[in-house]
Formats: structure tokens, sequence, C-alpha cells
């Protein structure tokens, strides 16, 4: 009785409000329930975007096919996401198979940065090698592969860059992963790394880029227990908001 009397008296103050029952039906796609118990009057629905954490760990990483793939799977990474052209892992390791040296990729089961720079040339991107030091990494305004010697293997992977002590890394095998500076000094292997530029007169669409919402680090002064918003004063979206919690079925639409 006291429900019914609520929403008799929320359609009042609403003005032209009226008042609707139906059943209960699923959530639209995209959409869950927010409680917000600071507010009272039950849930509220907030639209979202959900992605699998499997799929986020390789957000803009080629995931490397085979176990001595890495190094195709690293390149392709950032043709594709860094400078934007539509090449596959097998069509890299097809292509370093014919520009680089055969006998010793098929001998070593893996590719060089020499293999590396010799395919992309024939895509009409330049390719460089650089010795360099982890102060030099500091101003890397560009992603870059590396070679890391990880748990006793040779491994290449895309260093993203640098921020705030922390290095994060696109690996082909592992996904988005990040380093303190001296893990990550103790793993790269002869201080070397491979930037690759786009054709004169294009633009790189750098998906690579660090962000503000990167996995592996969490900034805990954006983290609190609970979300706070302020107490709603006007009493007839007060009303409103409670004859809509649904905790009777009855909705009010406004007209």
């Amino acid at each position: 009785m006291l429900m019914l009397l609520l929403g008799v008296v929320a359609a009042i103050i609403g003005g032209a409000g009226v008042m609707s029952r139906h059943e209960p039906q699923d959530r639209p796609q995209g959409q869950f329930e927010m409680p917000q118990t600071m507010l009272g009057g039950g849930q509220y629905s907030q639209s979202v975007t959900l992605e699998p954490f499997s799929e986020l760990k390789y957000r803009h990483i080629v995931r490397q096919a085979f176990d001595y793939s890495c190094g195709s799977a690293a390149l392709v990474t950032i043709l594709t996401y860094h400078l934007g052209l539509k090449v596959n892992e097998q069509q890299a390791m097809e292509g370093m198979l014919e520009k680089g040296e055969k006998e010793k990729i098929i001998e070593r089961r893996g590719f060089s940065l020499l293999d590396m720079k010799r395919y992309v040339a024939s895509l009409g991107v330049s390719g460089a090698g650089f010795k360099a030091d982890i102060k030099d990494l500091l101003t890397l305004d560009q992603p870059a592969i590396v070679p890391i010697d990880y748990a006793g293997a040779k491994h290449f992977v895309v260093l993203r860059g640098i921020r705030d002590g922390v290095v994060y890394i696109a690996d082909p095998s592992a996904g988005n992963i990040v380093f303190s500076l001296s893990e990550f000094a103790g793993l790269w292997d002869k201080n070397t790394l491979f930037i690759l530029s786009p054709a004169k007169g294009q633009s790189a669409p750098a998906r690579l880029a660090l962000s503000d919402r990167e996995l592996g680090v969490v900034d805990m002064d954006r983290v609190t227990h609970q979300g706070r918003l302020d107490a709603m004063n006007h009493a007839s979206h007060l009303l409103e908001r409670a004859v809509n919690s649904g905790a009777t079925g009855t909705w009010m639409h406004r007209q």
C-alpha cells in the first residue's frame, strides 16, 4: 500500500509522468547494474564496454604462431599497429626467408635483425639497428624490437616505452607485460634495438604508444574503496528514482 501511494505521489509531482508496469527483461548487451548504495533508490544502469582479460592482455600484439617465430611476430606487431601496414606473420616469415639468409635462418630456427631489415626494405620501410644504454631508452619516442635473454632463451619483444621507472613490453608470447628498469637491464641482450620508420611522406597510426590505461601498473591514487556521489536534494527526482528502483515492478516515464 505504501509503495502504491509513493508511486501516485511521484506521478503527481512529475507532472507529465505516467505510470506503466511491465515484466522484467534481460539487461541489454553492453549494460550492467551498478548498485548505488549511497544514493538509495535501488540500481543504476550504466552502459559499459566489457572486454575479456584474455583479449586485453594481447591488445595490439600479434601473437607468435610458433615457438621460434617471436621475431616475425614482434616485427609484424610494429608493422601493423605502429606503422599501419596490413601484413600477417606468415607473410613476414616468407618474406624474411626470401630476402634474408635462408640457410642461417633454417640452422638457427629463427630470424635475425638483419633478416628483418632486408625484408622491411622491400615494403618501403626503413629499419635500423642500434646499440644503446638505458638512458637512451628513456627518450625513445617510438616502439623498438629488442632481444632479451629470458628464462635461458633468446627472445624478441617490442619495447613500447618507459614511464616512471617502468618498462612496458609487448611480448608476442606473454602479452602486455612490464619490468622495472633494473629487471629489464638484466634481461636486455647486448643492448641492441631495432627501429622501424614509416616510408617518406607517410604517417604512423602509433597504436603502440603508451596511454593512461596500461595493464601491469595500478596507480593507487585512482582507486577508492567505494564510489561516491553527492546526495540528490530535489524531491521529485528522489521519488522518481525510488519508483524506478523496480521494487514493485512499476516505472515512471516522463513524456
